[in-house]
């Protein structure tokens, strides 16, 4: 056996303390989305709702055994800690080693679940065979049902990322950069083109399997999405993004200065060009895979963004999310605060704070893009191509509009109470049911669950408001920053006070 998996160096204990702390700059450790009740002669099950039942101050899940299956790497991203030039402690699992980890850990309650990563090993395809041959292991000889979620190699085979398809619950390839500059710059071993192309086959696959059961093509993310005409995963806006890009393509002169232009021309590896059969699906899948009749990544796919490491705006970073969710129908793209490790004179100095509140400002748009109808548009623009990080979008968004309020909350739709800060689709729900039945008051909207400490600047209950207050932008901006101010310290502090949990904190390392 190649040394480099043996370690015969370290124990295993050793190895599990430096591949789990080089694990936890991966985020995206959610698991919603699968659902697997237990079975006799199998251990674990993954339910609907989700297993992730704690996080981090950061935000990172600590209920999965979150490691790297190795920390060499052949690449030299110059934003990693693990890099090849690098010089720090090197370890591998083998593939045993990882499935008795995960199973004793699992019967002793430290954990729900595994997510797996890995360093470049060799080459992507040796690195991916390791990283199946060890799914393949837990699913047949442990018999782990558990929640898995594992982190493609950009570049391996199309028979593994099927093979990881099949034994996985989610699978996420890493996009790092949203462009290719950023790419080239900080991972000259990496492309575009080797990053969209396993997730356009991924997305197609996922959509046979769902198509083949009587399902959607698309996922399923809200339940108020099919109210929302304007939304990003309405079929207006998905008809509108097809159309744009064909015509990208017939387009000969596409300026090479246009990122979300770019972006749209790779398109041509997503299903609209490429897109996979459910017999071909069940082709790329080895017979060990088929025979355990197993649903293709039924939590979906998802990807990672660094924040900071490079100079991209806001407006370029969310441009890039909406382009990912409706070209490759991604569960959920995550952004990593990039904390400074390495010295480079293309990267932020050691010792530069990691953008924290900017990495909340970008989830919190996130959501908004996914849930609440909103265009990456019209929250940014060139003009305005960062958010402003005192306000959360929806309010900045709110005091650029303020000739669309006051909305009147027993006559608003469903998609205009959405825009009203302090209102969420649960709470716009429940209005739209609720007033049908009675008469609202402030009373009753609080208890429906608006807040109103945000929400009453922008709307009128009955015609009239709950305070004689002004619609004037600077009035509401100084009066939302006063009242957020407490939870902008803790958000651009966090890492003065928190760390990310490990297994030394429940005395196992």
């Amino acid at each position: 056996m190649n040394t480099e998996i043996r370690n015969s160096n370290y124990t295993t204990q050793e190895k599990l303390q430096i591949l789990a702390d080089a694990a936890k700059y991966d985020v995206a450790c959610t698991s919603s989305g699968s659902s697997r009740r237990g079975k006799k002669g199998e251990l674990g099950n993954a339910e609907a709702c989700g297993i992730c039942h704690s996080f981090a101050a950061d935000g990172r899940c600590i209920s999965l055994l979150k490691i790297l299956m190795t920390n060499h790497c052949a690449y030299d991203c110059k934003y990693c800690i693990n890099r090849r030039s690098n010089d720090v402690k090197r370890a591998t699992f083998t593939p045993e080693e990882i499935c008795d980890l995960t199973v004793e850990f699992y019967k002793r309650n430290y954990i729900e679940g595994l997510f797996l990563s890995s360093g470049i090993l060799r080459n992507p395809t040796y690195t991916m065979e390791k990283m199946c041959e060890t799914l393949l292991l837990l699913r047949t000889k442990y018999h782990f049902n558990g929640y898995i979620h594992i982190k493609t190699i950009p570049g391996a085979s199309d028979e593994l990322l099927a093979a990881a398809g099949y034994l996985a619950d989610r699978i996420s390839v890493n996009l790092e950069l949203p462009t290719e500059e950023g790419l080239h710059t900080l991972a000259p071993n990496k492309t575009m083109q080797n990053i969209l192309n396993p997730m356009g086959k991924v997305q197609s696959t996922i959509a046979s399997h769902r198509m083949a059961i009587g399902k959607s093509a698309y996922m399923e993310r809200s339940g108020g999405n099919k109210f929302l005409n304007a939304g990003i995963f309405s079929d207006a806006s998905k008809k509108h993004f097809s159309e744009c890009l064909n015509v990208q393509k017939k387009d000969k002169a596409i300026s090479q200065n246009s990122q979300m232009n770019r972006l749209e021309s790779y398109k041509k590896y997503t299903s609209l060009d490429h897109a996979l059969t459910w017999e071909n699906a069940n082709q790329l899948a080895p017979r060990d895979m088929s025979r355990l009749k197993r649903s293709f990544a039924p939590a979906g796919q998802s990807t990672q963004m660094i924040i900071g490491a490079t100079g991209e705006s806001d407006y370029t970073l969310l441009q890039t999310t909406q382009a990912l969710y409706q070209g490759f129908d991604l569960k959920r793209v995550f952004y990593s605060a990039y904390i400074p490790l390495n010295e480079d004179n293309v990267l932020p100095e050691i010792g530069t704070p990691p953008p924290l509140l900017r990495e909340h400002r970008l989830y919190q748009a996130d959501w908004l893009l996914r849930f609440y109808g909103f265009q990456a548009g019209e929250l940014l623009s060139s003009e305005q191509p960062n958010f402003n990080e005192m306000l959360d979008p929806k309010c900045d968004w709110a005091l650029r509009h303020l000739e669309q309020f006051p909305v009147e909350v027993e006559k608003a739709s469903y998609a205009t109470l959405l825009r009203v800060p302090g209102i969420g689709p649960k709470s716009a729900s429940r209005i739209t049911y609720a007033r049908r039945y009675g008469r609202l008051d402030y009373a009753s909207l609080k208890k429906i669950g608006v807040v109103l400490k945000r929400a009453h600047y922008f709307i009128t209950c009955g015609g009239k408001q709950m305070y004689h207050t002004p619609i004037e932008a600077s009035y509401i901006t100084r009066q939302l920053i006063s009242v957020d101010k407490k939870d902008l310290w803790n958000t651009q502090h966090a890492n003065e006070s928190f760390t990310q949990m490990t297994l030394t904190d429940f005395g196992v390392c």
